[in-house]
């Protein structure tokens, strides 16, 4: 579900940056480590559903092109995989372990920088992480939470994108929401 159909072109002074939770992963296997789990059935279709959203440029798709940047483990690498990777959305993208929850507390700064670092600042910008860095990165910067994030849970697979100013690196900073979509 869209917040605003603006669908400004990125030729129009902005850009943005779309931060999605990766999709639903199986529980841990004994034996496995948080770091290895897969998507589950219900995680392969949002991620099917991101997908659609994505190619599609009167929804998701008219948010991008975007260099992504995706946490290492392989949930998040996955949802990256079945949802964007080979889209128009997607053209770039850089795999991090700075970013992975289960190896240190990451705090929205720790994520701005790491994405900062591999801004160009000439194209919009994709995030695939964790929680609760996800959420608590989206309650920093946008200036109004939707309903469905106000109690504190982002969606699996939820994508809310702000919009930047195209002249300026991503920064913690605050910015207008302009469109959000949940796969299910």
């Amino acid at each position: 579900m869209a917040l605003s159909r603006r669908g400004l072109d990125q030729t129009g002074g902005v850009r943005y940056l779309t931060i999605v939770r990766h999709c639903k992963a199986s529980s841990v296997e004994p034996g496995s480590s948080d770091y290895d789990r897969p998507l589950n059935k219900r995680g392969r279709d949002q991620a099917a559903r991101l997908r659609q959203l994505a190619s599609d440029q009167g929804a998701l798709g008219r948010f991008g092109p975007t260099t992504a940047l995706v946490s290492s483990s392989a949930r998040t690498q996955e949802t990256f995989r079945l949802a964007f990777d080979g889209t128009g959305f997607a053209l770039h993208r850089h795999f991090s372990d700075l970013i992975y929850n289960g190896l240190r507390n990451v705090s929205p700064g720790d994520l701005i920088d790491d994405l900062s670092a591999i801004d160009p600042v000439t194209s919009s910008l994709l995030v695939v992480a964790h929680n609760p860095t996800v959420f608590e990165l989206v309650a920093e910067l946008a200036t109004r939470l939707p309903e469905e994030l106000r109690h504190g849970n982002y969606p699996l697979g939820g994508a809310f994108v702000f919009e930047l100013p195209e002249d300026r690196p991503v920064e913690l900073a605050r910015y207008e929401m302009v469109a959000s979509y949940v796969p299910d």
